[in-house]
């Protein structure tokens, strides 16, 4: 799970994401069909904070990262977002704060999902 924060989320949101990405029935049933929560499959989340979710590319040729939360606001929102997919039971393991480091994902399907805050749009 690569995590953004944005300037303007509040921190009353990361209670409601943590719900949303435990309960999203994204992972599949019996029949192939994406039916299933991470809470049903017993699944683990790896948290990586990203601010460059934020770049913007509409002016210029450099990306901006202003909209992105200034780092000590978005390494507390991040870890707070973790916590709280623990106390719903998940398995967290979490990336660093602030570091380089190289993850190695495999996309199994063609599914990537937006998750957004819940001041944010849907």
């Amino acid at each position: 799970m690569l995590v953004g924060v944005g300037r303007e989320e509040a921190a009353e949101e990361t209670e409601w994401l943590a719900r949303k990405v435990s309960t999203l029935r994204i992972f599949e049933d019996d029949e192939g069909r994406m039916n299933r929560s991470l809470d049903e499959v017993g699944g683990e989340v790896l948290v990586v904070p990203q601010f460059t979710l934020y770049g913007d590319v509409r002016r210029g040729r450099r990306p901006s990262w202003a909209a992105a939360a200034p780092p000590d606001v978005a390494e507390e929102r991040v870890e707070a977002l973790a916590a709280e997919l623990e106390k719903l039971g998940a398995t967290v393991r979490r990336g660093a704060f602030q570091e380089h480091m190289e993850v190695e994902l495999v996309n199994d399907g063609p599914v990537t999902i937006l998750v957004e805050g819940a001041s944010g749009p849907r």
